[in-house]
């Protein structure tokens, strides 16, 4: 075989882009502080490790001396990462395994060298701690202020304007609030407040206007503030951490003004009225307490890696306090969010949602003896013929999800395509003051979400005044005439919910899905619940009710509520295709542990019928949506190829290279120069081409810039050299040794393309060498995998690029 030429031609598709190019860093932040999708013409790497590495791969792959090593690092800046870079997660590891290495060969010297080695060891378990405790005190804040905001656009309680509705109300023991008017006297409506009567038209007509006016002004605030401090703020964050959570930087996304922002505008949104929630970006806010309070232990701080460890344990905390579900947060970040997720990571996860959970509920933001959002206490339990309606609400669910979802996707790839998505605070204004006007009239929309999905959950009895509850008293299981006006209003609601969700979810403010979607599964749940509560009123005698229904004693054999319950698992599973932690959630979330059997044939019904209409779920649309960097672990290779075939570049094109001995410094800064590549393979000679190791763009820039400051008598001519040098050499060679990872990950050029998938997914590489009889043929980068997945999918594959 022919030896390959060294040539310095610019090839921008082989690795990647450089680190340090500025017009391209500046394109990206600006591009991504309007899109808050952040995927760069970058070579990606999933932070997933492998466990097969010796100990002299792992001190190969990190030659350099540490910092808190007791040496001082020779070349500053090795180790750090650029903005829209991807993380290197076995030399990340290998970091930090030997710098645990000394300290435990420094703790016999001294009792402080013991007590640092102890606090090394407990450190991980104290940052999740404080994530915890922080986590919760937030949430607590957000849900509190969240429900003062919300009550604030129907009236003020003016004794203390401060407490919401039901607080104001607790000072005079009346805590019975009807739907439409309240019977509490130190509460006071706005049309009360103004014209003291909350009865005629004009009352009606004033409460209208100030409930249009707050959520304009809510709606105001928090697209403001998002605009001018926090772009990042915006959307759900779930597909963005995900993305970093596989190894991206994204500096500033988990930055404290996005926390701070974040937290404010949630309730600000929620509180206008919005079809969102709070519940996704509880995961944004707990990770960006995770990033802030890991920088106060430099072992998590200034190692990558190892803060992603933390990260999945604030998503998972995030979860805990939105849904007070801390076993099912734990299982959200393992199964939705985080891509490395060993059994350390699951213990400390566990522990940081539990400390997060408790803090919650010992602050009782709801002000009631549960800890969870919709406690229900249904009293019969499930008969054995409700699977079937069980598994029609999943294909329901399914059908729904994926309407959301399709539509979603094409309204915000038209609006980033389109004059609209230049203005993004009037699109908020505009969308606001449509949701308001819309739902006003409605009484099941002009509530909060969380309250109507609470209502819908519940179960009837004397004390309702609901029209959902209008049975009759001869018979208490028939319906009366306001069941079927409840129906159509319900239907209704789920109409403008649905459609207002899928303009809403991507607009420039922070908002979740969570809330929505469970309220949309909710309304069809009830429906379908009191239809077939309505065939037992009617027809008790049927085979399959077995006798159940229709007896004294037995007349409410069908609970509504439970079918509500279903049906919103249904439709969230459709939509995020969560199966196990989200059949947890729900249990977590009601209380109703005897109904796991039909929650969970409810959601694998939904996930069947979405996959089958639908290749993803909405996280996963919008990672595709906006190109962010991201190889999906549960996505299948259907067709095969070679690695020779996809490597770059190709076999009669050249390849970039670096000799080891016998290159000047002046060749090699022409090469970095005229090309634009992420590393260089570094060979025997020109004419012999076999593979050495491979070096960094960015070490080689820092390390050429370090000896330009240190070394006297370099010169343009002087030799670049990545072996030991013994003999005298003039003038002073530079010798680069040190930065070479003298172990890359090489495969042959006959390797399946399934296998080198395979290798990208679980060790987590970030690029990988192609031999042929051990001489260098190419490489292929995580971005080529991206490429060639699209091209499998028949899909662009310039849609996993940067744009």
């Amino acid at each position: 075989m022919e030896n390959l030429p060294l040539t310095s031609n610019v090839r921008k598709d082989l690795p990647i882009k450089p680190s340090t190019s500025y017009q391209s860093v500046k394109q990206a932040k600006k591009l991504a502080a309007r899109n808050v999708g952040i995927s760069s013409d970058d070579d990606m790497i999933d932070i997933t490790t492998s466990g097969t590495m010796t100990e002299r791969t792992l001190n190969q792959r990190s030659p350099i001396n540490l910092p808190g090593s007791g040496e001082t690092e020779d070349i500053p800046g090795i180790g750090q990462y650029e903005d829209f870079h991807t993380i290197d997660w076995q030399r990340d590891i290998a970091r930090d395994r030997q710098r645990h290495r000394y300290i435990l060969k420094r703790r016999q010297n001294s009792f402080i060298d013991l007590i640092k080695s102890a606090h090394d060891a407990w450190s991980g378990w104290l940052c999740v701690l404080l994530v915890g405790l922080v986590t919760g005190t937030v949430a607590a804040i957000i849900d509190i202020g969240t429900s003062w905001m919300s009550d604030l656009k129907f009236g003020i309680c003016p004794q203390a304007f401060w407490l919401n509705m039901e607080q104001c109300c607790w000072s005079s023991n009346e805590t019975s609030i009807e739907l439409d008017k309240g019977n509490c006297s130190q509460w006071l409506y706005w049309s009360e407040f103004l014209t003291s009567s909350n009865y005629g038209t004009f009352a009606y007509i004033i409460s209208y206007l100030f409930y249009i006016a707050w959520a304009l002004l809510f709606a105001a605030l928090a697209a403001g503030l998002v605009r001018m401090f926090a772009p990042y703020a915006c959307g759900s964050g779930v597909p963005e951490i995900k993305t970093i959570l596989s190894g991206f930087i994204i500096r500033g996304y988990l930055g404290k003004w996005t926390l701070l922002i974040k937290s404010v505008g949630i309730m600000m949104c929620v509180s206008a009225g919005l079809s969102l929630g709070k519940e996704g970006p509880m995961v944004h806010i707990a990770s960006c307490i995770g990033n802030i309070l890991s920088y106060l232990f430099p072992k998590y701080g200034r190692n990558e890696a190892k803060k992603r460890e933390i990260l999945s344990a604030a998503a998972a905390a995030g979860v805990s306090v939105a849904f007070g579900a801390p076993i099912g947060g734990v299982l959200f970040s393992l199964e939705e969010v985080s891509y490395y997720f060993p059994l350390k990571t699951l213990w400390r996860s566990f522990f940081c949602a539990l400390v997060a959970a408790f803090v919650l509920s010992s602050i009782n933001p709801f002000g009631n003896e549960h800890s969870v959002m919709f406690y229900v206490e249904y009293h019969r339990p499930w008969m054995f013929f409700e699977l079937i309606p069980f598994i029609g609400l999943g294909i329901i669910g399914g059908v729904i999800a994926t309407i959301f979802i399709k539509c979603n996707i094409r309204w915000c790839r038209f609006r980033k395509s389109s004059i609209l998505g230049q203005y993004p605070v009037l699109e908020v204004l505009l969308l606001t003051a449509v949701t308001a006007v819309l739902s006003y009239p409605n009484p099941y929309t002009r509530m909060g979400t969380s309250k109507l999905i609470y209502l819908l959950f519940s179960q009837c009895d004397v004390s309702s005044h609901d029209g959902l509850c209008d049975y009759t008293t001869e018979k208490a299981n028939v319906a009366g005439p306001g069941v079927y006006t409840s129906m159509i209003l319900l239907s209704m609601a789920f109409i403008l919910k649905l459609v207002t969700t899928i303009f809403t979810f991507g607009i420039k403010v922070p908002c979740g899905l969570f809330i929505p979607s469970l309220a949309m599964g909710g309304i069809t749940g009830r429906i379908v619940g009191i239809f077939m509560q309505q065939l037992a009123a009617k027809h008790p005698h049927l085979w399959f009710f077995d006798n159940s229904c229709g007896l004294p004693g037995q007349e409410d054999c069908i609970t509504p509520g439970l079918y509500a319950m279903v049906g919103a698992a249904a439709v969230l599973g459709g939509v995020t295709r969560m199966t196990v932690s989200l059949v947890v959630i729900m249990f977590e979330l009601t209380g109703g542990v005897r109904y796991i059997v039909p929650l969970m044939a409810a959601v694998m019904a939904s996930k069947w019928v979405g996959d089958a209409l639908g290749k993803e779920g909405m996280y996963d649309a919008h990672i595709q949506l906006n190109g962010y960097p991201f190889l999906d672990s549960k996505e299948e290779i259907v067709h095969t190829a070679l690695a020779a075939d996809v490597m770059q570049p190709r076999r009669a094109e050249s390849l970039n290279v670096l000799t080891q001995s016998s290159m000047s410094l002046e060749d090699i800064e022409i090469l970095l120069k005229e090309t634009e590549h992420n590393g260089f393979p570094v060979v025997i000679s020109r004419e012999s081409q076999y593979l050495v190791g491979y070096v960094l763009r960015r070490d080689l820039q820092l390390a050429i810039e370090n000896a330009k400051r240190t070394i006297d008598g370099l010169l343009p001519e002087s030799l670049v050299f990545f072996t030991d040098v013994t003999q005298q050499i003039m003038p002073s060679p530079l010798k680069l040794k040190k930065i070479l990872d003298m172990a890359p990950i090489t495969i042959t050029d006959q390797t399946p393309m399934e296998t080198v998938v395979d290798m990208f997914r679980k060790l987590g590489l970030r690029q990988t060498l192609v031999t042929h009889n051990g001489r260098l043929l190419g490489v292929i980068t995580k971005k080529d995998i991206l490429r060639y997945i699209k091209q499998v999918d028949n899909e662009d594959p310039s849609s996993v690029l940067f744009h």
